[in-house]
């Protein structure tokens, strides 16, 4: 979306308050999605809430490229942010649930490998049709993302069902075959069914779903706060802002070929695929925690060096161009890094961690909410960005996110345990040894040093 905004705008005469709300809008509109996509994978099983959320999305997309008009634009766009809630969250409760545990942050890590790949496709696709026609290349940018969910369409066909759904259905048969086909060791087999039925059997005598949530024991009180708290802090440290509105961004910086705009948001999109990669490989072997100090550390510096570039060359840096060429290098070599740091880091993670906490009962709804948090904020920031920074100025804005992100390194110390090889039930037992997290803080830390 952030480089047809260019040309939406132009087509559709659109305005700035307008553009923040067209784009904010899609992570408000998830949220509902996310909501719904936990008491429907209840019951409905986790498989077919996919399906479901492909087909919304679907709907949205080709609304979108038709659209005529700002209001249709909208309604595209509304339909589009419920199927990606309603399928996000529903994608990696099934993947962890699904998963062995010596490989489960890994293969939680695809989805968001997959998004960010699509992030970069958009990129290349926006500066490969950005010689049509106005009225036509900002449709067809838009059409493009139909294809993934048409793939997802045909992965349902082969793909089981989650064998913790199927336990929590009284379906235990079913499971077993589930997982024979996931491990071909019966003995392991045995031994991760019967752990899942005993799971399922505690949670079974516990309160309702959402009466659980709303008034927790304080094993689920510490789940939420890391659950929700860290899908939060992963949006409000502004990565939406970064990649919806980079081109206003590099705008600022002092590009002003929109070609050239659209070339350097592609080196954007790169950063954030490449990395991406190297979380999904380091996240079994390092662990969680060490990879998310490196991240926020990294985002932080970054964020702080964006304001710097942006202020220097809003105040002029010197007479010449070499300075003005200089500090525009150094503002896309920050966005690029931002990205970076949060594709190694928080950005797969916090998906991972939320999808791993939650007892099985809870997990679904649990994880949902923790995705309203985490598509509240990412609205929030999008809808606002534009304003704040005529109030406060673009590089005023990084500064904010620059502390904001500061204050996410203290949260992960606090508050996030290492998960690394545990299966989702010995997880639990993290929670009801809360105390422990700051005992291990040092050695991790110091895995983070050594891993940087």
């Amino acid at each position: 979306m952030s480089g047809a905004i260019l040309f939406i705008q132009k087509d559709l005469k659109i305005t700035e308050v307008q553009v923040e709300v067209l784009v904010g809008c899609l992570s408000l509109m998830s949220l509902v999605g996310s909501l719904g996509g936990g008491r429907t994978s209840d019951a409905i099983g986790r498989k077919w809430t996919m399906g479901l959320a492909a087909i919304v999305f679907q709907l949205g997309v080709v609304l979108m490229a038709v659209a005529p008009s700002f209001s249709l634009l909208m309604a595209g766009r509304l339909l589009a942010g419920i199927g990606i809630g309603f399928g996000g969250v529903i994608a990696l409760i099934y993947i962890a649930e699904i998963s062995p545990a010596a490989s489960r942050g890994a293969l939680t890590s695809i989805p968001e490998i997959l998004i960010n790949l699509g992030i970069l496709l958009g990129y290349v696709s926006n500066y490969a049709f950005s010689g049509l026609p106005v009225h036509i290349s900002w449709r067809v940018m838009l059409a493009i993302g139909i294809l993934p969910s048409v793939f997802v369409a045909f992965a349902l066909v082969v793909i089981p069902e989650s064998p913790r759904w199927l336990v929590m259905k009284n379906r235990a048969k079913e499971a077993r075959s589930v997982l024979l086909r996931i491990t071909e060791d019966e003995a392991e087999v045995e031994a991760r069914l019967a752990e899942i039925e005993e799971a399922a059997a505690i949670e079974n005598k516990e309160k309702a779903v959402w009466q659980e949530l709303m008034s927790p024991s304080p094993i689920v009180w510490r789940m939420l706060i890391t659950g929700v708290g860290i899908q939060c802090f992963q949006q409000i440290t502004g990565i939406d802002a970064t990649v919806y509105y980079s081109p206003t961004i590099f705008k600022e910086a002092g590009l002003e070929s929109e070609r050239t705009i659209l070339a350097a948001t592609i080196a954007v999109g790169f950063s954030k695929t490449i990395f991406i990669l190297v979380a999904m490989f380091l996240i079994d072997r390092v662990g969680r925690k060490p990879l998310l100090y490196v991240s926020t550390v990294g985002m932080t510096a970054c964020l702080f060096g964006l304001g710097m570039a942006l202020l220097l060359l809003k105040h002029g840096s010197g007479p010449g161009p070499g300075p003005n060429e200089i500090g525009i290098a150094l503002a896309i070599l920050a966005v690029c890094g931002n990205v970076a740091f949060f594709s190694v880091g928080i950005g797969p993670i916090c998906w991972v961690v939320t999808s791993e906490i939650f007892p099985l009962r809870l997990r679904a709804q649990a994880s949902a909410l923790g995705a309203v948090g985490n598509r509240v904020c990412s609205g929030l920031v999008a809808m606002s960005f534009l304003s704040v920074s005529r109030a406060i100025s673009v590089s005023g804005t990084f500064f904010t996110f620059s502390a904001i992100s500061a204050l996410s390194v203290a949260f992960v110390y606090l508050f996030v345990p290492e998960t690394k090889g545990k299966t989702l039930e010995q997880i639990r037992l993290l929670f009801q040894q809360g105390e422990d997290w700051k005992r291990g803080g040092e050695v991790e830390l110091g895995d983070a040093q050594h891993l940087v």
